[in-house]
């Protein structure tokens, strides 16, 4: 396989052969250090099912729509269209899919094909070696071997339109076609491949316009959730630049010659070629809301006589403004592969819902105006990804707010982990951290803080339907909004979720602990003074009923008071990593577990006896702790450790789930040398940054942020930090002081040293 910056040297080269386009002013710019060390296939490997690590190798812009991939398997619940272990393409999918563990919604397939058409995902698949194979954040290529010859595969996309070329390397004898499927039988919501259904969609031909239209109901995660959502669909346009010398549909492998239209399930249409036709292109506009809105999408994104290479550019050049926004000196060029792929991760999801200003609503079905984002996966992402979107896509921020504050005003609740419509996966409220963090870090002025406080304030008093007769177990079918499962007479009277009556009711009672400090630094920024202090006295002290001062861990609880089990409540983690999970009250936390000594003891207890799971959010701030109980030094060991065996430049570069961002976003803060611990706070724990040099220019920014820290390669010690030539004398940095730019010193050392270490210094 071939990546970073080679597709480009063909790409410009390729340029002069279009004599009638006119290249953009920059195309010939040197090329992008930044973009072209974005590797799309780390984070496709990993031990999750199906050798998946679930970040999906595909072309489009920061936070496109739609998503264009190789599809190499169909993808469900733990599969995605890509796997860097296939050698066979059965098509090139517009996926919706933002994660493993969440389902596809509203995709639509191309696959091209000589001779015959072979319309069933089995039998329309193409071999290719993987030395053929380019992959990149803008351009992807492949060459399939097909019947007498091979078909060479370009595409890249904008948001809504996939810009996809073939050449067909055959024989002159066989006419060449180009296949797009609307439907399939897709597996609703489960791991579990026998669990599916065939919705019914449609295929239109138009001859006339070299057009193939359609929509595609697909949803896998409608089984879960409380919205049903029943107008989605996926709406795509599909229009070629070749006349057509025959046409037809097909349901699964069976062909309906001449036909021009037809409403089916596992239906697909496709059209033909005259023999010997070498090139074919075609662009795909998508689109929630119509099939007129997917051809006014095509039209204004990919208009007719914009070439692929124009449509490459673009793309690329969407990331070029994002991610040379940071540059690095002393990196090495695996290094740099790890942390441009990572920064690339962090701005694809949540993607845009909206169109021309407008956006379907699967929560009350309708189309509204307005800006719309989806695939907010907050449980994961609110712990640092959030934090590194403020940093550096400002200009989405609001509008990713407003988005679910029109979720909230249309389905009545803030997003959990919304695809498409709200799915009830995870727990806690975290869009309240969201919201209250935007507020604290200079976004209030930019939506309606009284709209957010109502949602917000909802979320931590109101609890669910039939609160105490429904566990709200994971994935739980026939359910309402889950929200704050466990609030009614329990959590809000006796300080706790009863492990009896809800599924994970350790983890919720500490996630709904965090929820409430958010809740109040929003209330308190937003001038409600008596909300703000009886939410933040409920935040510091509801996590410490479930501290058994017995074991010394953090432990479910009844609803009688008895103690359920060391094993008991927990998501995606364990006592261990959910004992230190109090990331408002550090201080609290250490005080309970006997003070800042034996809190560090805990802490190497902890690490060596390998408990740690990396892989998993619930420890991602963990080995930031240290330097918050005076043990810097020890900290910043763990922090390389990890940086170094869970991640790097190969496609099993994340130990585990990619998750929209968050397993990236903690290596990239790393790198900086700090990370969001409490992200509401407004500031950052001091860790070891990686590189000799970053340079960072925020956007809208008077100046740049030089952060130096000389030697950082070997030495991972921190002696000394100083900002605009002020000591820094405690391991916390403050947003604005950030922001604010200038330089920042790290003095490095081989050796551990007393900065930030007065526990074991003593």
């Amino acid at each position: 396989m071939q990546l970073l910056w080679q597709p480009y040297v063909q790409l410009w080269s390729q340029w002069s052969v279009w004599s009638s386009v006119t290249a953009p002013p920059a195309f010939n710019e040197p090329f992008s250090d930044a973009v072209d060390h974005v590797n799309p296939m780390i984070g496709n490997g990993g031990d999750t099912p199906n050798g998946s690590g679930g970040m999906i190798p595909s072309v489009a812009p920061p936070f496109g729509m739609t998503r264009w991939v190789a599809q190499t398997r169909e993808n469900y619940v733990s599969v995605t269209p890509y796997n860097h272990t296939d050698t066979v393409i059965h098509g090139f999918q517009g996926t919706h899919q933002p994660a493993i563990w969440m389902g596809e919604s509203g995709q639509v397939v191309v696959a091209p094909g000589v001779g015959a058409v072979k319309a069933s995902f089995e039998e329309r698949g193409l071999s290719f070696k993987k030395e053929d194979e380019v992959a990149t954040a803008s351009y992807y290529k492949v060459e399939m071997e097909a019947e007498e010859g091979s078909i060479l595969a370009e595409m890249s996309a904008s948001s809504r339109v996939g810009h996809l070329r073939f050449t067909f390397n055959t024989s002159s004898e066989l006419a060449p076609y180009v296949l797009v499927q609307a439907t399939r039988a897709f597996v609703m919501g489960s791991a579990e491949p026998s669990n599916t259904t065939s919705p019914i969609g449609s295929i239109s031909i138009s001859p006339s316009t070299l057009e193939i239209s359609g929509h595609n109901p697909e949803r896998q995660d409608f089984i879960i959730g409380p919205n049903p959502a029943p107008s989605f669909a996926g709406y795509f346009v599909a229009r070629f630049d070749q006349p057509f010398t025959g046409w037809g549909t097909a349901t699964n492998n069976t062909l309906h010659a001449d036909e021009l239209t037809r409403n089916d399930t596992i239906l697909s249409g496709y059209v033909n070629f005259a023999n010997g036709t070498r090139e074919v292109n075609v662009r795909i506009g998508t689109s929630f809301i119509s099939v007129d809105q997917a051809r006014k999408n095509l039209e204004n994104e990919v208009p007719d006589g914009q070439v692929l290479e124009q449509t490459a550019y673009a793309t690329r050049s969407a990331w070029k403004d994002k991610l040379e926004m940071i540059q690095l000196e002393g990196a090495s060029e695996a290094n740099k592969t790890t942390f441009y792929t990572g920064f690339y991760h962090t701005l694809q999801y949540p993607y845009e819902q909206d169109e021309d200003g407008m956006y379907y609503s699967g929560y009350d079905d309708k189309v509204h105006q307005g800006p719309s984002y989806t695939g907010y996966s907050i449980w994961d992402t609110f712990r640092a990804e959030w934090a590194w979107e403020i940093f550096f896509a400002p200009e989405r921020i609001p509008g990713m707010v407003t988005s679910m504050l029109q979720d909230y005003t249309e389905g009545g609740w803030l997003p959990m982990w919304k695809n498409i419509v709200e799915t009830n996966i995870m727990i806690g409220t975290h869009a309240d951290s969201l919201v209250a963090e935007a507020v604290v870090k200079g976004f209030g002025d930019k939506f309606n803080t009284s709209l957010a406080y109502l949602a917000v304030h909802k979320d931590a008093t109101v609890p669910p339907q039939n609160d105490l007769t429904t566990q709200y177990a994971d994935r739980e079918e026939n359910v309402g909004y889950e929200v704050r499962a466990g609030l009614t007479s329990e959590y809000e009277e006796k300080g706790w979720v009863a492990d009896d009556i809800h599924s994970e009711a350790a983890s919720r009672t500490l996630d709904y602990a965090y929820d409430d400090y958010a809740t109040a630094i929003l209330a308190a920024s937003l001038n409600h003074t008596a909300d703000a202090a009886f939410f933040l006295e409920r935040s510091m002290s509801t996590y410490k009923t479930i501290f058994n001062a017995d074991t010394g861990f953090m432990e479910a609880k009844n609803a009688n008071g008895s103690w359920a089990g060391p094993d008991q409540g927990w998501t995606e983690g364990d006592m261990w990593a959910y004992t230190f999970d109090v990331v408002h009250d550090v201080p609290g936390l250490v005080a309970l577990k006997g003070g800042n000594a034996s809190f560090v003891e805990f802490l190497d207890e902890h690490f060596d006896g390998g408990h740690n799971d990396h892989t998993n959010e619930p420890s991602h701030h963990i080995p930031y702790l240290y330097a918050l109980a005076g043990a810097a030094s020890k900290g910043q060991e763990r922090i390389r450790s990890i940086a170094t065996t869970d991640y790097n430049d190969t496609v099993d570069g994340l130990a585990g789930n990619e998750d929209c961002g968050q397993m990236s976003a903690w290596y990239l803060f790393s790198a900086l040398g700090f990370y969001p611990v409490n992200p509401v706070s407004g500031e950052y724990v001091v860790g070891t940054p990686f590189f000799d040099k970053v340079t960072i220019t925020f956007p809208g920014a008077l100046r740049p942020l030089v952060i130096t820290s000389t030697g950082a390669a070997t030495k991972q010690y921190v002696k000394s930090v100083t900002l605009n030539g002020v000591s820094v004398p405690q391991p916390v940095l403050r947003h604005e002081d950030i922001m604010n730019g200038g330089e920042l010193v790290f003095e490095m050392s081989e050796v551990p040293e007393a900065w930030g270490s007065a526990t074991i210094a003593g």
